[in-house]
Formats: structure tokens, sequence, C-alpha cells
């Protein structure tokens, strides 16, 4: 995925630590509820974000990256709830997820806030 832009690399291999924790959640522990939740959520950030590149106006763009704004919030809500009931060890593994989802939504803030002064 080299050349792509930043959010993109970022929002990419976050979908893919997500995927890995869906795998780990449904193997390891049965979890299949709040796995399919935080893997709905976690991927979807990424897809959003691919929408708003292929945007057919600012407005289109903006809404598409407000979208992923959203399912990064949720995903960060998941991630806190499996870490705070215990589903998973709150590890160096988990809070670096925790995280990487966090700077995800810095990210997307930063674009947006450009992206509507320029509107």
């Amino acid at each position: 995925m080299s050349g792509e832009n930043i959010i993109q690399e970022k929002s990419y291999a976050f979908a893919l630590r997500v995927i890995r924790l869906y795998k780990h959640l449904a193997k390891e522990r049965g979890e299949y509820i709040l796995g399919q939740q935080i893997l709905k959520s976690g991927t979807s950030i990424g897809a959003n974000i691919e929408e708003a590149i292929q945007a057919e106006s600012r407005a289109d763009f903006i809404h598409k990256l407000s979208i992923a704004n959203k399912e990064a919030h949720e995903t960060k809500y998941w991630i806190k709830l499996l870490i705070d009931s215990e589903t998973v060890k709150k590890d160096t593994a988990s809070l670096s997820l925790l995280d990487d989802c966090v700077e995800l939504i810095k990210l997307l803030t930063a674009i947006l806030k450009t992206s509507k002064k320029q509107n």
C-alpha cells in the first residue's frame, strides 16, 4: 500500500489488526457478538475513507469522512468495552489498538476541520 496517503495506510493497517482481533475473539474466546460489532465498525473506517477519496464533490468528501469518523468513535467504544469487561487483556496489544484508533480519530478530525474551512 505504499505511495498512498497516511490516512489510507493507517486505516488499512488498523482494519487488519481489527480482523485479527475478531479472529482471536471468535476462536479463542467464543465471543462473536462483540467481535462482529468491532469488525464491522473497525473495517468500515478505511472503507469510508476510500469512498471519500473518490467523492463526487467536497460535500460528498466531508460526508464520507464524517461517517469514517463516527465509525472510528464507535470502534473506540468497542475496544474500551472489550478491555474494561476483561474480554481482552489490558496489555500492550489492546492499548496499542486503542491508541491507533484515537490517532485515526485525530487525523480524521483534522482533515474534516480543514475541509470544512475550505468549503
